[in-house]
């Protein structure tokens, strides 16, 4: 767990710039947990935030679910997709181009593999895909232990070379059916609230997709966390699990995407309840089962723009928003320092 002795500091240095109290929002929230987590192992706070090379990872893993119909497009897309990334033309490349972030691209496990030499592509596969959750189990339980240990490898790779920011997008088609199942799987309430239209499929096709996911629940349900990515993961989800237990045991903090991102930090908590302090939840997204994993994690997302592409466009997207909050706590200026004297 983080070190919270010098937060009352922190909030004090934040509480004396140029500004009404609790004028700059949530700004001041984020200033306030980045300032923290770099100060730790300090005997005063850092007098500068520093953001270091901002990176998103993109896990790509494709879905035995996907054989169901529950999606507009078929497994061969999340193959296309990967290549539109290494090739600079995906929503998110133009996102990380714009605000100074790198990506790189990792497959978890997709159905047709990708032949590249772009040094953006990472290949760490536990499978060309995930079984049918509708109908048996989505993995082994030593794919599992696999997957988190493969998330760690790259998240702690990412780290060592430089970047004290991390996010992490996902690909693949069905994915959204596999965070549905999971999140029902580990929350109270209705699977159906967890069920949303993922890329826009028909209400023939969402009632289909309850259907599947419940399916899937039902065996999953009451188990614990690994036994759950077992049962109704994907192979992107179980390595972004890990990707998130190794930033925050190295307490880098993590910009957390939209639905799928935000379950498998859901995920993460669960077998690590620290976790949750390293997370700065980047935005809202149009999935109706996101907000209830943002309620299970009492986050408050930083964007609300409707919002449903993925990839960790939403993660990269906030970036500009935490190098605000930086820089304000580096440079904007005290009452004491400006001459403004301010009565209460």
């Amino acid at each position: 767990m983080l070190d919270t002795s010098l937060s009352d500091v922190i909030q004090n240095r934040i509480d004396q710039k140029t500004k009404p109290l609790g004028a700059l929002g949530k700004l001041e929230a984020v200033a306030h947990q980045l300032a923290l987590i770099q100060s730790q192992g300090l005997t005063q706070p850092v007098a500068q935030i520093r953001i270091n090379q901002p990176t998103v990872l993109v896990f790509a893993g494709d879905h035995g679910i996907a054989d169901e119909g529950v999606s507009i497009a078929p497994s061969a897309v999340t193959q296309q997709m990967v290549l539109n990334f290494l090739a600079g033309g995906a929503g998110v490349n133009c996102f990380c181009r714009a605000n100074q972030v790198e990506l790189k691209v990792i497959d978890a496990g997709i159905l047709i593999p990708v032949e590249s030499d772009s040094p953006q592509l990472i290949v760490q596969r536990l499978g060309e895909r995930t079984g049918n959750l509708a109908k048996e189990p989505a993995m082994t339980m030593a794919q599992v232990e696999q997957g988190i240990e493969l998330g760690r490898k790259i998240a702690l790779e990412t780290i060592h070379n430089g970047s004290n920011l991390v996010m992490f997008g996902e690909m693949g088609i069905g994915n959204t059916s596999s965070a549905a199942a999971i999140l029902a799987a580990l929350s109270a309430g209705d699977i159906e609230s967890c069920v949303g239209l993922g890329t826009g499929i028909s209400q023939e096709q969402y009632r289909k997709k309850v259907a599947l996911v419940t399916a899937g629940v039902h065996r999953a349900k009451g188990q614990a966390p690994k036994e759950i990515l077992a049962q109704v993961g994907g192979f992107e989800i179980v390595q972004m699990v890990g990707a998130f237990l190794a930033a925050a045991e190295q307490q880098v903090p993590i910009l957390v995407d939209g639905f799928i991102v935000t379950v498998a930090a859901l995920v993460a908590t669960q077998l690590q309840p620290a976790c949750r302090e390293l997370m700065i939840f980047a935005h809202h997204s149009q999935e109706p089962g996101h907000q209830r994993a943002l309620e299970i994690l009492g986050a408050n997302p930083l964007l609300d723009l409707d919002l449903r592409l993925g990839e960790g466009t939403g993660a990269v997207l906030a970036v500009p928003l935490i190098r605000a909050a930086a820089e304000f706590y580096n440079t904007m200026a005290s009452f004491a320092e400006a001459g403004v004297e301010v009565t209460c």
